[in-house]
């Protein structure tokens, strides 16, 4: 039986839940499984590493620190924006998210975390940035690599 190797395409089922158990993401709540090629940079490294070696029908249990995962919160992500950054009809809903075009033009998302007379409150951190994630994995399939 083959094991798990960089350049496989896989299949897999998981949860993901934070150190007081609450679940932040499972495909089995979506009824589909995760399709991903290991080591191509598409997941975070910790679950991308903790795959490695793993056979059809395993399943595994992994710890991921948060360097591993979206890493640290950092403090520079918190910005202040102005209003006039929006539309003008724009609903700002505190702790809700926005999404915009970053300098690149790659999509951006941030909370809301304050609003002003003049400005609104930003955090660019990714919502698990900082946190330390557990995840329970179960291999489904493994494809052909993707040099086949």
């Amino acid at each position: 039986m083959s094991k798990v190797t960089s350049g496989n395409i896989i299949s897999v089922h998981y949860r993901g839940t934070l150190a007081d158990g609450t679940e932040f993401d499972s495909s089995h709540n979506r009824g589909e499984t995760l399709n991903f090629t290991v080591g191509s940079g598409q997941m975070i490294s910790g679950f991308d590493a903790g795959v490695v070696g793993m056979q059809v029908g395993d399943t595994k249990s992994i710890q991921v620190s948060a360097d591993q995962g979206y890493g640290e919160r950092v403090e520079e992500a918190i910005q202040e924006v102005p209003k006039t950054a929006f539309p003008q009809d724009f609903e700002f809903i505190i702790d809700g998210t926005v999404q915009g075009a970053g300098p690149d033009g790659r999509p951006v998302m941030a909370k809301i975390l304050k609003e002003n007379s003049e400005t609104i409150t930003l955090d660019f951190n990714h919502p698990l940035a900082g946190q330390a994630l557990n995840f329970e994995i179960e291999l489904v399939d493994i494809g052909t690599n993707k040099e086949d």
